[in-house]
């Protein structure tokens, strides 16, 4: 049993401007947070103990709504755009009083906790909650330091949740009543207006991706890791939501380092969490096994439906959204990696849900084209999943994690091209979305087929067959692989109508091509020369597609 951590006699919230509450808790027990949220409303326990809350009217994150306080420290280092949106020093000491006022009558909940597993690149962060349940999460998500270290944790880094405050934007220039906002300077994160506990994690993560590089050397990285039972061997998968990371990653056969963020350092690689934060919509047994089993007393459900008369979660129910999500301790995973560190990756896996049908299942990248493709960052939307959206549509996120890359994309692709040619690391392009034709006419590629092809690259085995060169994207596609239909493997022949194929393969070429047009120069001549070519009469001419 855990013991209950006294509060650190020196801490206070007072360097953050907080001097009087009406009641503070310091560090409780997941026992007690959830006995807090019950007492007040915020939640219910399900069958397996984990306790279910909703997270009202925001159940995602909202990028429009984050910003970066822009001073002398950021001005030269973040890449300014419509996702990085600059915000007043004034308008932020303003809110910050606001809220300041606003939480001194409230009952708050404290969580101290590190982020990063690795001690000699961790930040140690101070989370104030309005509600128990997101203090909870930051004690699922982070890493929870021991009785010792708790009575002399000092924060270099101060988040304030405040769900039920809004801000107005005409007084304090924020677009809606609700916000993340990030001070590099002061050091400080302040979220309200939303209780989706996800700006919590993602707050921190843009943080560490913004001060890793130009602090300590280290390259951060949006990916799941995992490593096999010898302690070598380690592999990492980046991905956007629905193309399979948490999935692909959390394996029987290979203890999981981390679910969604890490770092790679001249050491290895480290998580920079401690615990995950897994989407639930259709989640099974049979399929994922470890997350279904993760979600126990601890464990924390937003926004499911039960089945009618039970507090058994129904996760095919996505009537409140598609984003149903579970955190929990990576403790909750029998098969989890401590401490949560690895070594030089040899297998990179970049894993897109293609919904056109284009991409192969599985293909070999060059440096250039990995950091091509890194920068790319792509996946499809499909449609009925945003309003507006009736067919699928390309989308493109840079570095696999553009809401939370403060940085220009061109740093963290060559940390990616420097650690690839150091350490020897293969990279590979792993398609788990559609074949046979697009979304609606084709089908989704089996995940059992998926997790064939992962495990063959990862013995060696994709090093002896013989490859092929894709005349569009310029990909090296395998044509055989252990326990997967020859045919599969190169997208064409799925397709009865080969010249359909053809256009739809120019289609997704031109967006690729259209989309990096935006980072304008700067990009060294070999990343150039991996964009995809999207010219028809290559396509008609090439021999190499029959």
């Amino acid at each position: 049993m855990e013991k209950i951590i006294r509060k650190n006699p020196s801490a206070s919230l007072e360097v953050i401007g907080i001097r009087k509450t009406k009641n503070t808790h310091w560090n409780l027990l997941s026992e007690q947070l959830v006995e807090a949220s019950i007492k007040n409303g915020l939640g219910v326990l399900t069958e397996s103990g984990a306790i279910a809350v909703r997270t009202g009217k925001f159940t995602g994150r909202s990028p429009k709504d984050r910003f970066i306080v822009k001073d002398n420290f950021t001005a030269g280092l973040v890449d300014w755009n419509q996702i990085n949106l600059p915000f007043d020093p004034e308008n932020f000491d303003k809110l910050h009083r606001a809220m300041i006022s606003y939480l001194k009558d409230k009952e708050l909940y404290v969580v101290d906790g590190c982020v990063g597993a690795d001690e000699k690149y961790r930040y140690r962060a101070r989370i104030v909650c309005e509600y128990p349940y997101s203090a909870q999460f930051a004690r699922n998500l982070f890493l929870r330091p021991d009785s010792e270290n708790l009575m002399k944790f000092i924060p270099d880094w101060h988040v304030i949740v405040a769900p039920e405050f809004e801000a107005d934007p005409k007084e304090f220039g924020t677009r809606q009543g609700n916000f993340a906002i990030l001070h590099f300077s002061k050091k400080l994160i302040l979220i309200g207006g939303t209780a989706y506990t996800g700006e919590i994690k993602k707050g921190l993560f843009s943080v560490m991706n913004l001060l890793l590089p130009i602090e300590k050397n280290v390259f951060p990285m949006h990916c799941s890791a995992n490593i096999a039972y010898s302690g070598a061997d380690t592999a990492i998968f980046f991905g956007l939501s629905g193309t399979g990371k948490t999935t692909l990653s959390t394996s029987e056969h290979r203890p999981l380092i981390g679910d969604d963020e890490h770092g790679w350092s001249d050491k290895g690689i480290f998580n920079i969490e401690g615990g995950c934060y897994a989407k639930c919509i259709d989640l099974s047994p049979e399929k994922e096994p470890q997350i279904f089993e993760a979600i126990k007393h601890g464990a924390i459900l937003e926004n499911v439906v039960f089945y009618s008369g039970t507090r058994i979660p129904d996760y095919s129910d996505d009537s409140i959204t598609q984003n149903t999500r579970v955190s929990y301790p990576i403790e909750h995973i029998k098969q989890a990696r401590k401490p949560s560190v690895g070594d030089h990756p040899r297998n990179i896996f970049f894993l897109t849900a293609d919904a056109f049908g284009v991409l192969p299942p599985i293909s070999r990248l060059n440096k250039a084209q990995a950091m091509f493709m890194f920068i790319t960052g792509y996946t499809s939307k499909l449609a009925g999943t945003e309003e507006g959206i009736v067919h699928p549509e390309a989308t493109f996120s840079t570095c696999f994690g553009a809401p939370f890359m403060p940085l220009h994309p061109s740093v963290y692709a060559k940390m990616l091209g420097e650690r690839m040619e150091k350490y020897d690391a293969h990279v590979w392009l792993i398609n788990t979305g559609w074949s046979g034709g697009p979304f609606g006419v084709g089908s989704r590629i089996k995940l059992q087929y998926t997790r064939d092809m992962i495990r063959a690259a990862l013995k060696g085995q994709l090093n002896f067959v013989e490859y092929y060169k894709d005349p569009v994207f310029g990909l090296e596609i395998p044509e055989s692989c252990p326990e997967v239909p020859s045919k599969i493997l190169n997208p064409r022949n799925t397709w009865q109508d080969k010249d359909a194929y053809d256009r739809k393969a120019v289609y997704l070429a031109k967006a690729f091509v259209k989309n990096f047009e935006k980072f304008g120069n700067g990009f060294d001549e070999s990343i150039l020369n991996a964009l995809p070519k999207v010219e028809m009469d290559e396509l008609v001419n090439s021999e190499k597609r029959n």
